[in-house]
């Protein structure tokens, strides 16, 4: 299977998931808005979302799948299958502790940590406590869930792995239109959410469970034992579970600063899960694709292969991102105000998510290439530099944070994880290509600068017909022709880029028919 036909796929199915995300989000807004419910069910919700990047997508993924391909190779699928094994006794021991300890000092998390800025509402605290300490035990389900996707990733069988997210949505998506139908108040309808991301952890946890055992490995339950397989899977899993969770770090960092304002937090996530979209769909498929790809290229000494595996990721990130970055900076009010102004949600909310959801647009190609740029340091088996990096971009944000939240409050946040990324990117960039891990192409360096220009043009006619768009667009108007406009909006981008960049050069035709025809060697 090609590379971009394995994006494709991951691509797809996240694609799918972000789709019933916006419907779950859309949802919410209109049952709890910006206020204090939506506050504290996010809070809840990011603290166990939060150690669920740190200990498993970004550990496993970084750290998990190079040494599994490499027992696959060494020793056959029975001494992966030992070797996953081991881990699982080990990593569910250490989840089952680090769950009891987290219930235990869930009151003093959520005061010091998670949401500092509720201190004076005794209320809003006390249920934000019991809230975070019925979804943390998702944390748990999720890392086992992470595991297995690595499994499944390793043996090229993407799409279980992609398509578990989609049933937290589901179950969270039937939670709300539960509430909602039955005229359920505020703090029910937040209860009714807490309860479903546990059931749809479960869920998810079944799914990957069927994919591994459909995929041809039984996982047994084995007493934790510290193998020198896992003592080296726990050496490359500390830092790259610090660097996976790069942008929660970002996150928890900004929702602690913005919970000394009411809605702030809501804000932040309501545009979080709209560039959500491009950076799911397109840098979590970069990612999970590519790790695998580079580590067997490398493992098998293929390295004009995994140099060339490398530039086309960061060339596919860029084709697909600069225009959706362009899209979301010009087209942040309308999106907002389609999606979202109804019910709870206000035209003064629409404002303040636009201006963020504007800002994230701009820091939109750095995350990507961030997922595109750190499976050249794992599939080395070096994951302490991605960390330093991410120390140094944690650093950035919160002191970028701390001090624009007092001048333009939410905006401000947006404004410091956006830089934080890019900083990010520019250090893992220039760090390959002076290894000599990251061939400089001048041809794809041309390509990109012809890329910049297509989505200019594009922006240009965007502007231009929002003007006309704009009366379709108001919150007066059906909601049908609403959405209406706004895919026709879309769609005249999607055109005018997309001609554009094959007209002057930026992208090539015949690279993309080749790259889809692409047969694997008998050496893959």
């Amino acid at each position: 299977m090609s590379l971009v036909k394995k994006f494709a796929t991951v691509g797809g199915a996240t694609l799918g998931s972000r789709i019933f995300g916006f419907a779950r989000e859309t949802l919410m807004a209109a049952a709890l808005g910006t206020g204090p419910m939506a506050d504290v069910f996010y809070a809840a919700f990011r603290f166990p979302n939060l150690f669920r990047r740190l200990f498993a997508e970004g550990a496993f993924n970084a750290a998990f799948v190079p040494l599994f391909s490499k027992e696959i190779e060494a020793n056959g699928v029975e001494g992966a299958k030992r070797f996953s094994e081991e881990v699982f006794g080990v990593l569910f021991s250490a989840l089952m502790l680090i769950t009891i300890v987290m219930e235990l000092l869930m009151p003093w998390l959520v005061q010091w940590i998670i949401a500092p800025g509720f201190a004076d509402d005794a209320e809003k605290t006390s249920i934000t406590i019991r809230m975070a300490a019925v979804m943390f035990p998702y944390l748990m389900c999720m890392s086992l869930t992470a595991m297995m996707s690595g499994m499944l990733n390793s043996l090229h069988h993407f799409f279980a792995a992609a398509i578990a997210p989609v049933f937290l949505n589901v179950v969270m998506i039937g939670a709300l239109f539960y509430g909602l139908w039955i005229g359920a108040d505020p703090l029910t309808i937040a209860w009714y959410l807490s309860w479903s991301v546990l059931a749809a952890g479960l869920l998810q946890l079944a799914v990957v469970y069927v994919g591994v055992r459909h995929a041809g490995i039984n996982i047994g339950l084995r007493r934790p034992r510290m193998t020198p397989n896992v003592k080296r899977l726990l050496v490359l899993a500390v830092p790259a579970a610090v660097t996976g969770g790069i942008t929660q770090i970002n996150q928890i960092i900004g929702q602690a600063i913005a919970s000394g304002k009411e809605g702030a937090i809501a804000a932040l996530q309501y545009a979080d899960r709209i560039y959500q979209l491009p950076l799911g769909v397109v840098g979590v498929a970069v990612g999970v694709v590519l790790l695998p790809e580079l580590s067997r290229a490398l493992k098998g000494g293929h390295m004009r292969e995994a140099a060339n595996i490398q530039n086309r990721s960061i060339e596919f990130v860029l084709f697909l991102t600069l225009p959706a970055a362009a899209g979301l900076w010009i087209l942040s009010d309308a999106i907002i105000r389609v999606l979202y102004e109804r019910g709870a949600f206000s035209a003064e909310n629409t404002s303040v998510v636009a201006a963020i959801l504007a800002i994230y647009g701009i820091g939109l190609p750095g995350f990507v290439l961030i997922k595109a740029l750190q499976p050249g340091f794992y599939a080395r088996e070096d994951t302490k530099t991605p960390m330093r990096f991410t120390m140094i971009s944690v650093v950035i944000n919160s002191g970028l944070a701390i001090s624009l939240f007092p001048l333009i409050a939410e905006r401000g946040i947006a404004t410091a994880e956006a830089a934080a990324g890019w900083t990010n990117t520019v250090l893992l960039f220039s760090t390959l290509l002076w290894r000599g891990d990251l061939v400089w192409e001048w041809a794809l360096a041309k390509r990109v600068g012809l890329l910049l220009v297509s989505a200019g043009i594009m922006s240009g006619a965007l502007v231009y017909a929002l003007r006309y768009a704009d009366p379709w667009l108001q919150p007066e108007v059906s909601l049908l022709q609403q959405v209406a406009a706004l895919g026709c909006l879309l769609a005249l981008a999607m055109v005018v880029y997309f001609a554009c960049a094959f007209l002057i050069g930026g992208a090539d035709i015949g690279m993309i028919r080749r790259n889809l025809k692409r047969r694997p060697k008998p050496s893959e």
